[in-house]
């Protein structure tokens, strides 16, 4: 192997050998042209890569070999035919060359578009534009990690172009970076390979073997992979061994004892290090290392191989979940890192780790977790250092990865103007919220501030650090609060900060007045808590003075806790205050806290009347309805007394007797009540009735009718309500609703029994009730909520008992910050499902795209797209914003719904009553009322069930009218003892 790895590493180094030298313009273009035909050699390798596994050297050798022969043979026939095949290589070539420059300005206005980047070195590929391709890879390797895809690709294309040793140092570097992205063994067998190429030049050895030494020190613990470095490394110093036997005769007993018995040990050490590692297929290297080695196995090699065999039986469950389960694995790479840490082997711990990251780079929670780790167990700056690194680079929008390598290089002795670069890098990382600005800016003014010696009263430090904090604010008042229209720090936060350093740390309370003047001018000013934090720092580094006029403005401007205010203020007066100063003091809080009272009641008041009104309207509207339904009624009676004269005149049998029953229902009630009376008799008679007296309906309501009939009425089991789902929002109009449900629901389960709800006159009222046979089917039945259902959305919600449990709510969707979704209104009404998520598709993956509709299925032009992370999501926020669709601009945004307030019914507050309102000495005994208490008991409104008490209007409608009294009763009631 290694013997193949260096020929194949070697060869590409001889066939650009035969390109003449460059002489004037001629000649560079022949050069140019060479490196093209090199480079489409590399995608066609690549290419056939793709077919199948059977390419291999020779055939690698055949193409090259043939390769003037096919050129001529290309070039003769294309002098000889120059038709259709031309025209299309042309058309191809430039419609690729218009795709190439849409991408390239796509880039300069975007240069964090992932996938642009990745099209746009595809293209140029293709072409076989070598400087373009280098240049767009080194580009989008300074904004992203490359994949181990994109660096492969990119290392055997320098590979197949590397003529001298400088181009191979090139190639050295390439993979210098690209085993520093992401653990990628199959880059870490490439590196090796192709070192074993440059073993002729000086220090070839030694490099080859660093190489592989770091290969295994970084993935020859990885469990699957890890194996092929191992045979690699053994087969290259095999190898050598091979290699010394020829020579064995040209040296010394002692030289040849030297050389090669130090040969021999390498390998040995190999085996030995090897079978004491946990890896898949163990045995097979063992029984190798049996067949190899000529002495027996020492017994510590058969002990640690052991050791190592029984810890694989540890390791494989894991193993075998993160086999069986589909990318990414985060659960199945969550539980293997927690039991790693159990274990806590560093090595392996960080080997998890980063086989973790390569599937789920885009996840913040885990590169915080991972360099909390280092930063708290192994410590070590290389290592601490990089991995912060590449967290930024893979999720730049996340401030706590930003905030966290910040402290990390400021703990590890990191140089300044490093520390200050990256702080500026961060700030252009396009965060998703205004706080997540706030944030980084603390950190950075807190670096800042520790790096100052405060015992000087001027240092260059001291004005850099001040001159931070004023960039800081105006940051936030015009970058921040342009794009976000918030600064983020309503509370003023940095500058708080600021007036502390300037008061305890540089004496200097005059800045930190004016900073918090500053604060209340900016609408903190009717907050106590903002007043006290200032009357702190006053206590603290001012004076009696200041204290004594922060309190006072506190005291006429505070709104939310005035009382407290005026208790700190008098707190203050009673312990250092002069008489006069409590004078003053008792004046300004008696006015401040009459005035405060007096707008709570006028609040009151006018809080009340609203209340007033609303219950008027709702007694107004009930009233309305009870006519309506009153009207209602009596039009119906008069038509069933019409149509029963007419049915008695045409009738020509039944009995007297049984028509009674239909005949009093109908009187009393309706039609519709007439069938429910009917059931409740024998059978034969109430369908006679039915028959006979009711009047056809539609058939609509015939069928439900007669569902109705011939369902008995089965009250509610609550406890079956755990295998119980509440079906609601079906359309009105739907027949036999068991029927069409039945298939819907059986897909979740075994259905036991579904209960549509009728009204009493055979109408299905809209939603029902389903029973399952087993539990999880009813959880599983939660998922159809919101399925579209004969053109309304079918909303499924958990069986609860709502007297039981009244504040139960059902919401499937999240009300918090959903960094991964985005939230679209103003689409147009006709926008469909399918046309927004092709729109959404062009931005990154859509993994769920829905649209809000109210509850007759009709859209609301609002729309909630799921992106697969929160990358893909900024991005998309950034390109679809105040895009067009049918002619209606939408508007997109981060998913951060509002807090969802649960209404409260307000409570009717009386205001208290001045006492001048009885006069100057209050209510007198004359005041008296003169109505009797029996009128006055009549009189009041009942008390409804639930709710307040009923208006006058409902008051008559649902009390018996008292009988009127003439003027002698009066007497009688007055008189009465």
């Amino acid at each position: 192997m290694a013997t193949a790895a260096a020929s194949s590493a070697s060869e590409p180094e001889v066939e650009p050998q035969a390109v003449p030298e460059a002489e004037g313009e001629e000649d560079d273009a022949k050069a140019a042209s060479v490196e093209r035909k090199v480079l489409s050699r590399a995608v066609a390798v690549d290419a056939a890569k793709a077919k199948g596994p059977g390419w291999d050297l020779q055939q690698q050798e055949g193409v090259s070999d043939s390769d003037g022969d096919e050129e001529d043979a290309m070039a003769s026939s294309a002098e000889s035919s120059p038709g259709e095949d031309e025209w299309e290589y042309d058309e191809e070539e430039e419609k690729n060359q218009l795709e190439i420059e849409r991408l390239e300005e796509q880039l300069s206005i975007n240069g964090f578009d992932y996938n642009c980047h990745v099209e746009l070195i595809r293209l140029l590929r293709l072409e076989g534009e070598l400087n373009k391709v280098r240049m767009a890879r080194q580009k989008m390797s300074e904004l992203f990690p490359l994949t181990e895809e994109l660096w492969l690709e990119w290392l055997h294309d320098e590979i197949s172009m590397a003529m001298d040793g400088l181009d191979r140092e090139h190639v050295y570097e390439l993979f210098e970076r690209a085993v520093k992205d992401y653990i990628c063994p199959n880059i870490w067998l490439e590196y090796g390979q192709y070192s074993v190429g440059g073993i002729g030049q000086k220090g070839g050895l030694e490099k080859v073997r660093s190489v592989f030494e770091r290969a295994l020190s970084s993935v020859g613990l990885h469990m699957t992979k890890g194996l092929a470095i191992w045979e690699a490394y053994r087969e290259f110093e095999s190898a050598i061994v091979e290699a010394a036997r020829p020579v064995a005769a040209f040296l010394s007993p002692s030289d040849w004892e030297q050389t090669f018995d130090s040969q021999l040990e390498k390998v040995h050490s190999l085996f030995r290090r090897q079978l004491a590692i946990p890896l898949y297929d163990m045995e097979a290297t063992f029984a190798e290392y049996e067949e190899w080695s000529e002495e027996p196995i020492p017994e510590s090699v058969l002990q640690n191989y052991q050791k190592a065999l029984e810890q694989l039986e540890k390791y494989k469950p894991f193993e075998e979940a993160l086999l069986q389960a589909e990318a990414p694995r985060l659960a199945e790479y969550q539980a293997y890192i927690d039991f790693e840490m159990k274990i806590g082997d560093p090595a392996r711990i960080q080997l998890i780790f980063e086989r973790a990251l390569v599937e789920n780079c885009l996840v913040p929670d885990l590169w915080i977790r991972y360099s909390r780790y280092l930063d708290r167990q192994l410590k070590v700056k290389d290592l601490v250092l990089s991995v912060h690194s590449r967290a930024v680079r893979n999720c730049p929008w996340t401030v706590a990865l930003w905030s966290r390598y910040l402290l990390a290089m400021e703990r590890h002795g990191v140089d300044h103007q490093v520390i200050s670069a990256t702080f500026e890098t961060a700030l252009s990382a396009g965060f998703i919220q205004a706080t997540d600005y706030v944030e980084i800016w603390q950190v950075y003014l807190d670096y800042l501030r520790r790096r100052v010696d405060f015992r000087q009263d001027s240092s260059k430090e001291l004005e850099e650090l001040r001159s931070m904090f004023t960039r800081a604010l105006e940051y936030l008042q015009q970058e921040v609060e342009e794009r976000f229209s918030e600064s983020g720090d309503p509370s003023c936060v940095i500058m708080q900060s600021w007036a502390r350093v300037e008061a305890r740390l540089c004496n200097n309370m005059q800045k930190a007045r004016e900073l918090w003047d500053s604060i209340m001018t900016r609408g903190n000013a009717k907050y106590a808590n903002m007043w006290l934090e200032y009357y702190n720092l006053e206590r603290a580094h001012g004076d009696t003075q200041h204290c004594r006029k922060a309190l006072h403005r506190a005291v006429q401007c505070t709104s939310d806790y005035p009382e407290h205010v005026c208790e700190v203020l008098l707190t203050m007066e009673r312990t250092e205050g002069t008489l006069e100063d409590w004078d003053v003091a008792v004046q300004k809080t008696e006015t401040r806290l009459a005035r405060v009272n007096e707008q709570r009641m006028k609040a009151a008041e006018k809080e009340a009347a609203l209340v007033q009104q609303e219950e008027e309207r709702a007694e107004q509207r009930k009233k309305v309805r009870a006519e309506k339904k009153a009207l209602k009624k009596k039009k119906k009676t008069r038509g069933a007394d019409k149509h029963k004269a007419d049915e008695e005149d045409e009738r020509e049998w039944g009995e007297e007797e049984e028509e009674q029953p239909c005949k009093r229902r109908r009187l009393e009630n309706s039609v519709a009540s007439a069938v429910a009376a009917a059931t409740q008799e024998d059978t034969e008679v109430a369908g006679r009735c039915v028959t006979i007296d009711v009047a056809p309906p539609s058939k609509q309501k015939e069928k439900a009718a007669s569902l109705k009939l011939d369902m008995p009425k089965v009250a509610h089991d609550s406890s079956k309500d755990s295998v119980t789902v509440f079906v609601s929002n079906l359309p009105y109009s739907m027949d036999e609703p068991e029927v069409k449900l039945r298939p819907l629901f059986e897909a979740c389960g075994e259905v036991v029994q579904i209960r549509p709800v009728f009204s009493n006159r055979g109408d299905f009222r809209g939603y029902c009730y389903v029973e399952f046979k087993e539990e999880k089917s009813a959880h599983q039945a939660l998922e159809l909520d919101r399925k579209n259902v004969e053109g309304r959305p079918m909303f499924v919600s958990p069986c609860v008992d709502k007297s039981k449990n009244p504040d139960f709510k059902v919401f499937r969707y999240s009300t918090t910050l959903e960094k991964h979704k985005l939230f679209i209104s103003g689409l147009p009404f006709s926008c469909t499902k399918e046309e927004l998520e092709d729109i959404c598709k062009a931005h990154g993956t859509v993994k769920d795209l829905r649209l809000v509709t109210n509850r007759a299925g009709k859209p609301k032009g609002l729309a909630y797209v799921e992106y697969e992370n929160e990358s893909q999501a900024s991005q998309a926020v950034m390109k679809m914003d105040g895009m067009t669709i049918k002619e209606n601009v939408i508007k997109v945004a981060i998913s951060n719904p509002p807090q969802r307030k649960v209404p409260e019914k307000p409570e009717v507050r009386i205001p208290m009553v001045p006492r001048q309102m009885y006069g100057a000495r209050g209510k007198g005994r004359t005041q008296l009322s003169l109505l009797p208490r029996a009128l006055q008991r009549h009189s009041a409104a009942p008390q409804a069930e639930n709710g307040p008490a009923l208006g006058p209007a409902a008051t008559t409608s649902m009390t018996p009218e008292a009988p009127k009294m003439s003027n002698a009763d009066f007497a009688k009631l007055l008189l009465r003892k």
